[in-house]
């Protein structure tokens, strides 16, 4: 074997560990597959510098130590989001790193979907209800109607005008906030683009597909939410730091918001005791919106053969940077 990849997944289950192997022993690379979650245990495996490359999900920190590891030659990133990679260090070290920005599209906008639905309809109330005896239709009233109601979208990338496409039948008004989609092109799918204090204001349903930068940390807080009214539905599979947590909880404590229903959050995974997890009012599921058996063999195959591309010398398919952090 010419090179050596650490796949280093926090989970253990991301990506398809074998598949992985077999597709980067085509490039001439053999493989140790490990489990760590900090950045000293990643650079404890990473050793004195014989790995040519490193997998990672997104609870693996990619640190500027890391990155520093003197043979390291490209990281690959299991899965669309970057946001635990220092980019800057990885140009600093001439260190490749890719992504798959187009692996889950269909399966995150699917469970942003499902988690709307659960929300509008107070799906975990009834259930929670009926599974301790009741069958009483009050349990989750009021609950609107979908039809003519209003649903934003913060960001309008490749997942929410999927999603878009998807709930076009449904009877809502659409309409979206993002900087860096030109209006004309907004219009295109069927929705209206509207100013971010506007979006706030007029939405029944808000879905949140924003990377985490510096200016999306915390773009839903405290004013946000209280520029909202009362009975929205808030659904968020981006990343869980774009919303404030606190001022999340204190808003739906206070009955101030409709429904929160999260496949991210801030801490993740929540602590077994946080208020989240015991509101009535509040959806979490584990991260999971990425998922399909379909999409995780799509996403291992995919970053694997990209990181042999780097090794081999050959051009990346899914190269991302600085200035493009998700593409």
């Amino acid at each position: 074997m010419d090179s050596h990849v650490v796949i280093s997944d926090s989970k253990s289950t991301t990506v398809d560990h074998d598949l992985q192997g077999e597709v980067l022993a085509e490039y001439g690379a053999s493989v140790a597959s490990v489990v760590t979650r900090t950045e000293e245990a990643l650079l404890e495996e990473l050793g004195d510098g014989d790995v040519d490359g490193l997998i990672v999900d997104a609870g693996v920190p990619v640190t500027e130590r890391v990155l520093e590891t003197p043979s390291l030659r490209v990281v690959g990133r299991a899965g669309i989001g970057v946001d635990n990679v220092d980019l800057e260090a990885a140009a600093d070290n001439d260190v490749t790193v890719v992504h798959h920005p187009t692996y889950s599209l269909d399966e995150v906008a699917t469970h942003a979907l499902s988690l709307l639905l659960s929300g509008l309809r107070r799906v975990p109330q009834y259930d929670r209800s009926t599974r301790a005896g009741d069958w009483d239709w009050t349990e989750g009233a009021p609950i609107p109607r979908l039809q003519g109601s209003t649903l934003g979208f913060v960001g309008f990338g490749k997942i929410p005008r999927r999603l878009a496409t998807m709930v076009q039948g449904f009877g809502c008004e659409l309409v979206a906030v993002d900087p860096f989609v030109p209006d004309d092109e907004i219009r295109s799918q069927n929705v209206d683009p509207v100013e971010f204090e506007e979006l706030l204001s007029t939405v029944d349903f808000l879905s949140v597909h924003v990377p985490l930068t510096e200016e999306t940390t915390g773009l839903i807080d405290e004013d946000a939410l209280g520029a909202m009214d009362e009975d929205v539905v808030l659904v968020n599979t981006a990343r869980g730091s774009v919303i404030e947590t606190n001022a999340l909880v204190a808003a739906l404590e206070a009955e101030e918001l409709g429904f929160a229903a999260l496949d991210v959050t801030d801490p993740e995974p929540l602590p077994s005791d946080h208020p989240l997890l015991e509101l009535e009012n509040a959806l979490v599921t584990p991260h999971t919106a990425w998922y399909s058996e379909a999409s995780r063999r799509q996403l291992s195959r995919g970053i694997a053969a990209d990181v042999g591309r780097v090794l081999v010398g050959d051009e990346p398919h899914n190269e991302v940077t600085v200035e493009s952090p998700w593409v």
